[in-house]
């Protein structure tokens, strides 16, 4: 009996263990069972149809400021994801008003239902340029309903230049939509400005290529479009066109200030952003009346040449006086040695009005060329300030 107890009691043998070969055989198995399923995910993706409910907007900005056609392969987080995850605005939408009250409701309703179809966190920046009516408690009725809505009151009428640099400083979107306060410009249009700066644009324009104005705005507007375009060197057709879409570099970089407001893509394009434009739809004027009369028209020819001045020859102002008073001397100097030479010949000088003529251009000529060195030399004291657009830096 005692031997039979110790038999139970004896520990019960092992069993024999499986070849340490077969190990990797199931990982193996287990790699290509992964691998499958990678594969058939990929190919699920692949099926699956895109979502496009916001237009784009999820295309854009790549960070540091590339746009997605020239971006590269390791700057594949857009700026919009990046702000998904920070919890801001996608989209700031900026609009200088003056005088507007009739129609800021039914615009908030309209902008409201267009950024609501995308799908995006959006905000509002109504800036009041020192209106007069009931505007700015029209405005406050509707922020206390949504606090997206935000309102900056100036304290008189500054015009529309600065009101878009303040709202620009404001604004923390991705993307900053521009349009007026009047109804004549579509928030239904705002997809279609998004989906175009995914493709690689920095500032899309607003093209109004039906315009529902009388004949004394339209026939100006179109004349001062075509020689902009051409001074200019950018081949879009409406300048002034209150509906734009910005990437939020653009408006970061570009000043604006006096009424330069209507060279905005000229601004960006001297700048090294790319602008685009497309046809948008433009509506009668069904509230208010228009704020610019015929004045506008020979103040934004002044403004263009001080735009194309200020971008182009800012820096080196002596390629601009110094060669035209080089023309205005050389003349001079021409006219001055073919008089002297008819003087020595015994032809009388007293009364030729070429003899003052010539003298008047060298003089001309000294002058701008010495308004031109003047201008290097106040440029070169600004040198340290100076100030580039830089798209990105690799350290």
């Amino acid at each position: 009996m005692q031997e039979q107890d110790e038999q139970h009691n004896e520990p019960a043998p092992r069993e024999p263990q499986p070849p340490q070969q077969q190990q990797p055989q199931s990982q193996q198995s287990d790699g290509q069972q992964g691998g499958t399923g990678r594969r058939r995910r990929r190919r699920n993706r692949q099926r699956r149809p895109q979502d496009n409910s916001t237009g784009g907007v999820e295309e854009l900005a790549v960070e540091g400021g590339e746009s997605p056609a020239t971006a590269r392969p390791g700057q594949a987080r857009t700026e919009l994801q990046g702000r998904q995850q920070g919890g801001g605005p996608q989209i700031s939408v900026v609009i200088p008003l003056y005088n507007e009250e009739g129609s800021l409701r039914e615009l908030y309703r309209e902008l409201k239902a267009a950024l609501g179809r995308m799908g995006v966190r959006h905000d509002y920046w109504f800036i009041d340029d020192g209106s007069t009516d009931d505007s700015f408690n029209v405005l406050k009725d509707i922020r206390r309903t949504d606090p997206r809505v935000k309102i900056i009151r100036f304290r008189r009428n500054f015009g529309k230049s600065a009101a878009l640099s303040t709202g620009f400083s404001h604004a923390q979107g991705a993307v900053v939509i521009t349009m007026d306060a009047d109804l004549q410009d579509d928030p239904a249009e705002i997809p279609a400005l998004v989906k175009k700066l995914g493709e690689g644009y920095d500032l899309v324009s607003g093209w109004k290529k039906v315009r529902k104005d009388p004949l004394s705005k339209t026939i100006p507007s179109r004349f001062f479009n075509r020689v902009t375009s051409a001074l200019s060197g950018i081949r879009i057709h409406d300048f002034n066109c209150g509906l734009k879409a910005y990437r939020r570099d653009v408006v970061k970089t570009v000043r604006v200030y006096g009424e330069l407001h209507r060279y905005v893509p000229v601004l960006a394009h001297e700048a090294g952003f790319r602008v685009g434009e497309i046809p948008v739809r433009h509506r009668p004027r069904r509230f208010g009346k228009t704020k610019f009369g015929i004045t506008r028209f020979w103040k934004g020819f002044l403004d263009l040449l001080t735009v194309l001045f200020t971008t182009r020859y800012f820096r080196n102002p002596l390629h601009l006086f110094g060669f035209w008073g080089l023309i205005a001397m050389l003349g001079g100097i021409a006219i001055a040695g073919w008089l002297t030479v008819e003087w020595f010949l015994g032809s009388p000088l007293g009364n030729r009005p070429l003899f003052l003529g010539g003298i008047l251009l060298i003089i001309v000529g000294i002058q701008m060329v010495s308004i031109g060195l003047l201008g290097e030399m106040i440029t070169k004291t600004r040198q340290e300030s100076e100030e580039y657009s830089i798209r990105e830096v690799l350290r």
